[in-house]
């Protein structure tokens, strides 16, 4: 078998060599993919041709045509008011608001200025107050409705009649930024995803505000050097956990003002915290009132026309990215938000469903052929190119993610070897892994080799974040890990002193399965908001079937507070897992590599550099003098999870000095046997002096 493969990839080289054809980095670095070298040299000759059309052949940048966002929609400038809008299919265009009776009067109305569709008006400054509401009233052939505008960078709901509408937001003083520069640390980068919203204890929405003095000093000293923030981008229906976009240049207003937001991206760079924004450039919500589903009388303006415009699974509108004024509206959102509020960069949502016709809905991706076989969308292949290549332009600190489950090579490149230029992809494979473990496996077929071929299986030149689970586990409908583990025990058997077996297996398992897939990490770690302390409730937003409740659509700190509780055990091992993590300066950089593996013993061992994991997933074979072939040296316990300071039986002298004994066999290659004592379901780490 292995014979064969080497003659594919063989072949494959031959052959492009034949063709004279360059291979691109790509393909140079996975020779399977050789065969897909045109394919791959298509794709970005495509972005190269679009950048040089969008860029008049290089005689602006990327970012210069990005600056959608300060011509269109409501601006001062020299004591006027100018708003313009694109809207090829409309007839007319008028301004209606509090400033005018909420009528249309020929103050207000725009003037049709090119032929491309842009409209304008021009009016006095005294004419229009920050706070006034707006909307436009658009006119069509064969109709007419209220809309937002497209470009609006704030949208309010009354809370009476829950209608929404865009607001005039020009303070009489800008926020000035304390820290007006900051580079991410990314080594490794430790991710906490969060939701504003829900962040909060008590049963409401929460605020920017109350999130930035109360959640962020938790995620500091937790130890995370990043925090992914949802649901930014407006949407109608808190329930949609903010995937459903309506306005794409206005942060939501229902967590407070764009000060607010900024000043909490400020207060968490002064903490050296990157500030991540989930964008959702996938699709936007159908509404037409508050969204762009039929702007003007034309519902393909922004999407695609036929079967392709409605998306089968999300009830949703797919962006049609092969218009340049689409790519314009796109790209110079995602610098919008760079610039506008000092975002460090973007998770992109949904990059399966942009790249394939199919969404990849019903798709197996059982081989490679099944990313070259003519089913992709290279408008959308070709808009998250160009739009890596924009962000990176306007902050070349800036990080990029993309949450795509296909697998298509290339995606986390750079775009000069013939990728699409983001600086990580998610491993979705790694909670999938984690649930039909537990799911489907008793304790006793938890297999070492299995696990640590499953969180380490990524491209070699793409990077990645790992991670055992984020919202979507959380979500009512599914369950989180520690409630696969413990289930209802958790409201019963969670009090120091009352655990069950049930809840001790599912203690020491919870971090297990954390410190295995943060110490495999080749890129980053991602952590959703409570879950690393077993947070004991699903998500569920307030809806017409709960009653409209804000129960499960929180974050009940005051459980890992209560020291009489165990859910501050799973919190303090988190917080001492990445203080570990980072005893190794260049923990990325450093070689993954497996010592030894048992699956009869079920024991697991690996290093990073001069630290060595050692991983016993027996539930109850405990094995004393253990031993390994390791690097000679001194070497200490730097973690636990069987101490009791995290809810284990204490079982390990954590003060002993192991010192490797030598063999005369691997004298020259300078390594001994490393003899250690190993509870049953529980991990070591040690360091070397």
């Amino acid at each position: 078998m292995i014979k064969k493969i080497q003659e594919k990839k063989s072949s494959a080289k031959k052959e492009a060599i034949n063709n004279k054809v360059q291979l691109m980095g790509i393909a140079k670095n996975d020779s399977y993919l050789a065969a897909y070298n045109e394919a791959i040299c298509g794709r970005h000759q495509n972005a190269v041709n679009k950048i040089k059309q969008l860029t008049n052949d290089g005689k602006q940048t990327l970012s210069d045509f990005a600056n959608g966002y300060k011509y269109y929609g409501l601006h001062k400038a020299n004591g006027k008011w100018i708003f313009r809008e694109w809207a090829p299919n409309a007839t007319n265009i008028y301004l209606i608001g509090d400033f005018n009776q909420w009528q249309k009067t020929d103050e207000y109305k725009c003037n049709h200025i090119t032929d491309s569709g842009d409209w304008e008006l021009t009016i006095d400054e005294d004419k229009i107050k920050h706070g006034n509401l707006y909307k436009m009233q658009v006119s069509w052939c064969g109709g007419e409705g209220e809309r937002i505008p497209a470009w609006a960078d704030r949208v309010v709901q009354d809370e009476q009649t829950k209608i929404f509408s865009a607001q005039v937001w020009f303070p009489d003083e800008e926020y000035t930024w304390k820290k007006k520069s900051f580079k991410p640390t990314i080594n490794p980068l430790l991710i906490y995803e969060c939701h504003i919203g829900m962040g909060q204890d008590a049963e409401k929405v929460g605020t920017y505000t109350e999130f930035k003095d109360n959640v962020l000093p938790r995620i500091v000293k937790a130890g995370y050097n990043a925090i992914q923030i949802m649901a930014i981008q407006e949407h109608p229906y808190y329930g949609s956990f903010g995937y459903h976009v309506s306005s794409f240049f206005a942060a939501s207003s229902r967590f407070g003002t764009p000060e607010e937001l900024k000043a909490l991206i400020d207060e968490a760079h002064a903490n050296g915290l990157a500030v991540i924004m989930d964008i959702v450039h996938s699709h936007a919500v159908k509404n037409e009132l508050e969204g762009l589903g039929n702007l003007a009388g034309d519902p393909n303006q922004y999407f695609y026309p036929g079967q392709r415009r409605e998306h089968p699974a999300w009830d949703s509108l797919c962006f049609d990215y092969g218009k340049n004024e689409v790519l314009h509206f796109l790209l110079s959102n995602c610098k919008y938000w760079i610039e506008e509020y000092h975002f460090d960069g973007f998770r992109f949502d949904g990059v399966t469903s942009m790249l394939y016709y199919s969404h990849g809905l019903g798709e197996s991706f059982g081989g490679y052929a099944d990313y070259f076989n003519g089913h992709q969308d290279d408008n959308a292949i070709c808009y998250l190119t160009l739009a890596n290549c924009l962000i990176h332009e306007v902050n070349k600190h800036a990080i990029t993610i993309a949450e795509e489950v296909s697998g298509m090579p290339g995606l986390a490149a750079k775009f000069k070897d013939g990728g699409y230029g983001f600086d990580y992809r998610m491993a979705m494979n790694i909670p999938d892994y984690w649930i039909k473990t537990i799911k489907e496996l008793s304790d006793e077929n938890w297999k070492p080799s299995s696990i640590f071929w499953e969180i380490k299986n990524r491209r070699a030149d793409e990077k990645t974040i790992s991670y055992c689970e984020s919202h979507d586990q959380a979500l009512v409908g599914d369950k989180t890990i520690i409630f696969r583990l413990i289930d209802a025990d958790m409201y019963w058997h969670f009090k120091k002193g009352d655990e069950n077996d049930r809840a001790r297996r599912g203690i020491a398992l919870h971090k297990m399965i954390r410190l295995a897939t943060a110490a495999t990490i080749n890129g980053g770690y991602l952590n959703f908001m409570g879950n690393e302390f077993g947070h004991p409730e699903w998500i569920d937003f307030p809806r017409e079937g709960n009653g409209w409740s804000h129960k499960y659509a929180r974050r009940q700190w005051n459980l890992v507070d209560n020291k009489e509780l165990c859910y501050h055990y799973l919190g303090d091992f988190d917080q001492k897992m990445l203080e570990t993590l980072k005893l190794e300066k260049d923990f990325n950089n450093t070689p993954l590599q497996e010592i030894w593996h048992n699956d009869s013993d079920q024991i697991l061992a690996f290093s990073r550099n001069d630290l060595i994991f050692i991983f016993n997933f027996s539930p109850n074979h405990s094995f004393s003098d253990y031993g390994f072939l390791v690097p000679e040296g001194t070497y200490n316990v730097v973690l636990n999870t069987d101490s009791w300071e995290f809810g284990g039986n204490g079982f390990v002298d954590e003060k002993i000095n192991h010192t490797t004994i030598t063999d005369p066999l691997y004298k020259e290659q300078k390594k001994g046997w490393l003899k250690v004592y190993i509870p049953a379901r529980s991990a070591l780490v040690l360091k070397k002096k």
